[in-house]
């Protein structure tokens, strides 16, 4: 069970979504490779089908598809993205996470609800992660009310809407909430997803590079709560 399920977003009617939509499956369906796509798909664990076509070669076509395009409002970014997601190949996906890393200031807080449906459908780390730092991280440092949407987030079953709570800081810096990061990081400590471990891990060792010396002497404080994934991570450039 989820705690923090507001339900489905609807999809709404956008001219800018049918125009990419159409140049979109026309142009990556064209540049696939069934031979590559099989061994993508197995790499990435068979979360879903892919195109086959490699990052360099994907973001090249993307800017053919979105040549002379207007600039998205919310409404265009929802449709866009939920209508990529509803595309079986990994590939329309990665699509709609780049759109929307480059447009997530035109969006307001009332986007993050078509965020959480992105991150819980077809999870893996390969979106779960931009989503986390370039979307969600940009929403909630321009509506500081939705840290209250990140606090029901790490306490939620849903372990990709854990590591987005913990991982949603991660360029913040100097502005990061360092109480709320390490309380994030100590409420979840037990967890025993490998995810979870890991992102509670990755979001001390960046937060290192701002505050080494905090970063340090909250692990020493509280080594014996975590598993030694994440301490191995925390303290991978601070020494033991």
């Amino acid at each position: 069970m989820t705690v923090t399920d507001p339900g489905p977003v609807e999809v709404p009617p956008s001219a800018l979504a049918d125009l990419l939509l159409a140049r979109l499956t026309r142009v990556y369906g064209a540049a696939g490779d069934p031979e590559r796509a099989a061994v993508m798909r197995g790499y990435m664990k068979d979360v879903a089908p892919f195109l086959g076509l490699h990052t360099p070669e994907r973001r090249a076509l993307s800017r053919t598809v979105l040549a002379g395009t207007a600039r998205p409002d919310e409404t265009d970014c929802t449709a866009i993205a939920l209508r990529c997601w509803a595309l079986p190949e990994r590939e329309y996906h990665y699509f709609a996470v780049d759109y929307l890393r480059r447009h997530a200031g035109r969006c307001s807080s009332a986007f993050l609800p078509v965020v959480r449906q992105l991150l819980t459908t077809v999870p893996w780390w390969d979106t779960v992660d931009l989503l986390a730092v370039h979307v969600v991280g940009p929403l909630v440092a321009a509506d500081r009310s939705l840290t209250a949407v990140m606090d029901a987030w790490i306490a939620d079953d849903d372990p990709w809407l854990v590591r987005t709570a913990l991982l949603h800081q991660l360029r913040y810096k100097e502005h990061t909430d360092t109480d709320r990061l390490f309380a994030y990081c100590l409420r979840r400590s037990g967890h025993p997803g490998f995810f979870v471990r890991k992102a509670i891990g990755w979001a001390l060792r960046e937060y290192a590079k701002t505050d080494p010396r905090a970063v340090r002497d909250f692990v020493a404080r509280e080594r014996e709560r975590f598993a030694p994934l994440t301490v191995r991570e925390a303290l991978k450039h601070l020494g033991d």
